[in-house]
């Protein structure tokens, strides 16, 4: 089971965006697209079949999924996540900080 997820609210821990949050966009294996984070200027040459003009870009590039963690509204800071099943058997991500639920 995935710990960060799709759609998540994340916080980054570490490097130039440290501290910043945002919202999964994405997930690629152990890399994570987050929205308005690790944004760069990307120079694209022009592609007239595809119907792109070349120029500046800025797009939000990957993440490793080990600098963010998941952002815990309680404590108002990123925490670490734990699996546990429930009493009918479905496995459910929560805080360790807390013990609160996530996924209901």
């Amino acid at each position: 089971m995935r710990r960060i997820r799709k759609g998540d609210e994340v916080v980054v821990l570490s490097g130039r965006d440290k501290g910043r949050q945002g919202t999964v966009v994405s997930v690629q294996g152990d890399w994570l697209v987050v929205e308005n984070v690790n944004r760069v200027k990307r120079h694209t040459r022009p592609n007239p079949q595809a119907n792109h003009p070349g120029g500046i870009v800025e797009k939000e590039m990957p993440l490793p999924i080990g600098k963010v963690a998941l952002f815990n509204p309680a404590t108002k800071r990123g925490g670490r996540i734990g699996v546990r099943r429930l009493a009918d058997g479905r496995r459910v991500r929560y805080f360790k900080a807390n013990g609160e639920v996530i996924d209901v």
